[in-house]
């Protein structure tokens, strides 16, 4: 498995990825996640879409609680014919729903990638030495290519929600 230092930070120590590091341009690889009642979901569900990969490490932190509901407010403005927005973390499935049902997130499907790390493995979101998935964006056109990417480099810090959500608009 590709390893990669230097991209990241985690309370200012740094931390190494795992993974194949996505770059805008790629063709968006599909992978499956556990949807918040243990079904599967696939990137490939939502073809013809514009799908917005909000990507954290556990929904049970300050901040990752704050992506997860500004994502969650913002993504409201687009129809969801257009877009879908998909949170991914290594929570458990069960934690993500809690969380949804406890915070009213109703714009997002929140997704786990804890069984097999598929996710983190194709994108290059694993951070090696906790088993997380660090904090991050990439959206996928609707033809299946990858136009925005943000590895966050402090994970305590909160992603650019401006800058990907100007690429959504440009997509739709």
């Amino acid at each position: 498995m590709a390893e990669r230092t230097g991209v990241i930070t985690f309370k200012g120590n740094p931390m190494t990825l795992l993974g194949e590091e996505v770059k805008v341009g790629d063709k968006a690889k599909d992978f499956t996640v556990l949807a918040n009642d243990l079904s599967p979901v696939k990137l490939s569900d939502y073809k013809g879409k514009v799908v917005v990969l909000a990507v954290f490490p556990s929904v049970d932190t300050g901040v990752c609680a704050i992506q997860t509901t500004k994502f969650n407010q913002e993504i409201a403005q687009f129809s969801k014919e257009d877009v879908q927005l998909l949170t991914i973390s290594a929570d458990l499935p069960f934690a993500l729903g809690r969380f949804c049902a406890d915070k009213g997130i109703e714009n997002a499907k929140t997704t786990s990638d804890h069984r097999e790390l598929e996710f983190g493995n194709k994108y290059g979101f694993i951070i090696k030495e906790l088993k997380l998935l660090t904090r991050g964006t990439v959206i996928v056109d609707r033809e299946g290519n990858v136009k925005y990417v943000e590895y966050v480099p402090e994970v305590a810090t909160e992603p650019d929600y401006g800058k990907a959500l100007s690429v959504v608009k440009e997509l739709i």
